[in-house]
């Protein structure tokens, strides 16, 4: 619909002498404003040079395909409302039900390449409701953005260098020595949870005391690497199982192996971005809008790991994406402004990098905190909790709200198989209408095409208010796409599931009617088309039973 009226709209403001006018189409809060609404005539208040409600009543007149609207009001000082007819209505859904994903979707991207980075969580524990969170918004943000014609390549970026690791790996060696009855103190600040036992218990099984009598130097090579490679093989299984895998995973070692590191600090050097001072080696930031420079060598000649991220964006960028996204904790939001530098220092836009915050997750249980996990030691885990409520519960409810907001999850309305638990609420709806279908083939009825369905029987409020809401996904789903917010899907399939529902707990669909059964099947068809796309770009399922 959104399609169709901005063409009418620019055909309407071209016979007024305005060849490239800025059209705005919004869907009104209140139904008595009709389908959409446009302010478009405000908008060439300075061009014209009349009052927006003559403008307004300009373009009304000189609309043509008045036969596509039930009503079309002007309002206020110039906005322009819409009702569309039912005719037109029943003309789209019709259009819906036979082109399906190519009526929903649009090919914004055109191919162009983009890729996104998400969770990179350090490989020194489990995953917890933070990391899970972003993973959530990664996977349905590549799910999107390639529904919307784009070419995607997800990314994990591995911290296996550094400080975290290897205090990782002694953490393991002090549990190891202490298994084996040794007196060995453990790290100040280590790591802890029953995973720290858990690796060292593997050590001793594969080497029983062979470092029993070493000092952590002599053995701090195979306790980081045995460590840290186990912690990532969990990560992943626990992605797996989370439905999310990545195309690439990109070490930090493997940065400073290949050179990547000294490649980067010499593109900068040549750039003259660089300087020194104190003995340490700086980055120009605060010529690029940093609030200021940054060290990338220390005076002992250590690399920051400032180093080691230019160096990794610096590969990203020469990869040739038209666009690259992180998606981050909200305690990084530091880091923001010195990267962005970094890519305009290399030549590049500052608009090239997007970076999106995901906030953190506060876990309930009947509206009280959880304790935290035996297992992680300081934090609840996402295993932990998919087990509990599901993979698909979980990822739903990390995307009900914007990643920037802060998130509540109870896990016992996360467990009710009721309206106030959303993505029941949602699956659900698919449910309802595949036993729909059942029913009526059980009655004998054709389900398998709608072309003939005399569609103007749909006719009763609720019906029609779920035509237009169906009719107005392309619109959510292009908005999604150019806003980079996944969690817009997420409300447009609560909303059309909040119309479904009350519809079906009030109206037979199968009936003695043939016409109106047909009619009502091709609406449930159309709202399972919409449904089933919706939440494929989320990540989850579309269960015909429940």
């Amino acid at each position: 619909m959104e399609k169709n009226l901005r063409k009418v709209l620019e055909r309407a403001i071209k016979k007024l002498g305005v060849a490239d006018a800025v059209i705005e189409i919004e869907i009104p809060r209140e139904e008595k404003f009709g389908d959409f609404a446009t302010p478009v005539a405000m908008g060439l208040s300075k061009v014209l040079r009349k009052p927006p409600r003559k403008i307004a009543e300009d373009i009304v007149n000189a609309i043509e395909e008045k036969d596509e609207f039930e009503r079309i009001d002007i309002a206020g000082p110039g906005f322009i409302n819409f009702t569309f007819s039912r005719e037109f209505l029943g003309f789209q859904l019709k259009t819906l039900l036979k082109e399906k994903e190519r009526f929903v979707r649009k090919d914004l991207g055109k191919g162009r390449r983009i890729q996104i980075e998400f969770v990179s969580a350090n490989p020194t524990g489990p995953l917890h409701l933070g990391h899970g969170r972003g993973a959530a918004v990664g996977a349905a943000l590549s799910n999107l953005l390639e529904a919307g014609g784009y070419a995607v390549e997800r990314e994990y970026y591995v911290n296996d260098a550094g400080r975290q690791v290897k205090l990782l790996g002694l953490s393991v060696f002090a549990k190891y020595q202490q298994l084996l009855g040794l007196e060995y103190p453990f790290p100040e600040g280590g790591y802890r949870g029953d995973y720290i036992e858990g690796i060292a218990r593997q050590i001793i099984d594969k080497c029983v005391s062979k470092y029993s009598e070493m000092s952590f130097r002599e053995a701090e090579d195979f306790f980081t690497d045995f460590s840290y490679r186990e912690m990532l093989r969990e990560i992943e299984n626990d992605l797996k199982d989370f439905g999310i895998v990545f195309d690439t995973w990109q070490s930090e070692r493997e940065l400073y192996a290949k050179n990547d590191v000294d490649k980067a600090i010499d593109d900068l050097r040549h750039r003259r971005h660089l300087y020194e001072k104190d003995g340490a080696l700086w980055f120009k930031a605060t010529a690029f809008g940093d609030d200021k420079d940054r060290v990338i060598v220390k005076s002992d000649g250590e690399f920051t790991y400032f180093a080691s991220d230019i160096a990794y964006h610096r590969k990203k960028v020469e990869k040739g994406f038209s666009e690259i996204i992180d998606i981050w904790g909200a305690d990084h939001h530091g880091y923001i402004s010195r990267l962005k530098a970094v890519i305009q220092a290399l030549g590049y836009p500052r608009e090239h990098l997007k970076v999106l915050l995901v906030q953190m997750v506060t876990l309930l249980r009947g509206g009280k905190p959880v304790q935290m996990s035996k297992r992680a030691g300081e934090f609840v885990t996402l295993r932990e909790v998919m087990e509990e409520v599901g993979s698909d519960t979980t990822k739903f409810i990390f995307l009900t709200r914007r990643p920037d907001s802060h998130l509540e999850f109870d896990l016992e309305v996360a467990k009710e198989q009721s309206a106030e638990n959303p993505v029941f609420y949602v699956q659900y709806a698919n449910a309802r209408i595949s036993s729909i279908f059942v029913h009526a083939r059980e009655k004998g009825m054709d389900t398998t095409g709608f072309e003939g369905a005399n569609l103007s029987l749909l006719s009763i409020p609720e019906e029609l208010r779920i035509i237009k809401k169906l009719l107005t996904y392309p619109m959510t789903f292009e908005g999604a796409v150019l806003s980079r917010e996944p969690h817009r899907i997420t409300f447009y399939l609560q909303e059309l599931a909040g119309l479904f529902h009350p519809y079906y707990n009030k109206y037979k669909v199968v009936t003695d009617d043939a016409e109106l059964s047909k009619a009502r099947l091709a609406l449930c068809e159309a709202i399972r088309i919409v449904l089933k796309d919706g939440l494929h770009i989320l990540g989850l399922s579309a269960p015909e039973r429940m």
